[in-house]
């Protein structure tokens, strides 16, 4: 197995077909079906279903690709390394960092603006990434830090420093009759359209047990993935969204307002590092610009 039969199962999910495949590549279309075959051959594994001249990817190519770019990316980072050592290039250092998707709109900009003035040298690597994705790259040590909600343990590998919490809350329409409340309960909620995070997610399992424990059938409109996209389609009238303070107090520009849901429950959000791993002094800087980010967008208004 090779960098380059990684390259094409990576490329070849991106794309959707050999043809797209071989011409990002650089390559013939034999060329990549050869790479393809020998990849399923070294690793025992068939991992795309032939069908009349196309290849549908399996579940197992699906799983290896995710691995398969973050291993592109960590031999990228290596090469680069390299390839300074050998030239003597200085060059600006390189931060990595891992936020959630839900932060990349405002929080980011603002808060690498303020990073700059400090460090106008330093280049900057963004990944918008699940908690899972961003644990996973922290291990691995692609990303300097990541910042992700605090969900249980975490791996020996990892290092967490507390730095914001939050609280559940509704994000509402402000012109929403049920904005007139002080706080929330399933019972208020019942038959209205809800916009919750995806399934499968801790916290969803624990907002569903609350519903069920209250006797409320949740009248779920939309499931979602981010809460941007919640605060967003709460914005519009979609329905009422069940998030973190946190990241509603990042959305406080859209015409909505945030009500306290009870019963209670509360949120710890964190900077994730690699274990026995001093960071440099510019990924210190951006972490220290991320909590004075962070401290502005969660002041009252």
């Amino acid at each position: 197995m090779n960098f380059r039969q990684l390259e094409v199962l990576k490329t070849l999910l991106a794309t959707g077909s050999t043809i797209a495949t071989a011409k990002s590549m650089g390559l013939s279309q034999s060329g990549v079906s050869r790479l393809l075959q020998q990849l399923e051959s070294d690793l025992s594994l068939n991992l795309f279903a032939r069908d009349k001249g196309r290849l549908i990817p399996t579940p197992e190519a699906t799983i290896l690709a995710r691995d398969a770019e973050n291993i592109l990316l960590g031999l990228n980072r290596f090469s680069g390394l390299a390839e300074d050592l050998r030239s003597g290039a200085t060059g600006p250092e390189v931060v990595r960092i891992g936020l959630p998707s839900s932060m990349w709109e405002d929080f980011a900009p603002a808060m690498l603006m303020d990073y700059a003035r400090e460090y106008p040298s330093v280049r900057i690597e963004t990944f918008f990434e699940t908690t899972t994705a961003i644990t996973r790259l922290v291990e691995q040590r692609v990303i300097d830090f990541g910042f992700l909600r605090y969900e249980g343990q975490v791996g020996p590998g990892i290092e967490m420093e507390p730095v914001a919490s939050g609280i559940s809350v509704c994000v509402i329409p402000e012109n929403h009759a049920l904005a007139g409340l002080a706080e929330i309960t399933p019972k208020d909620l019942r038959n209205i359209p809800l916009i919750l995070i995806g399934r499968q997610r801790p916290t969803r399992m624990l907002l569903d047990q609350t519903f069920k424990r209250a006797g409320v059938k949740q009248n779920v409109k939309i499931e979602t993935h981010t809460n941007s996209s919640a605060c967003a389609y709460a914005a519009h009238g979609l329905g009422i969204g069940i998030i973190s303070s946190f990241y509603a107090n990042l959305y406080r520009h859209l015409r909505i307002v945030q009500r306290p849901f009870v019963p209670a429950s509360t949120q710890e959000f964190g900077l994730a590092k690699p274990a026995g791993v001093p960071p440099s002094l510019a990924a210190q800087g951006l972490m220290d610009a991320l909590k004075r980010q962070i401290a502005l967008s969660q002041e009252p208004r």
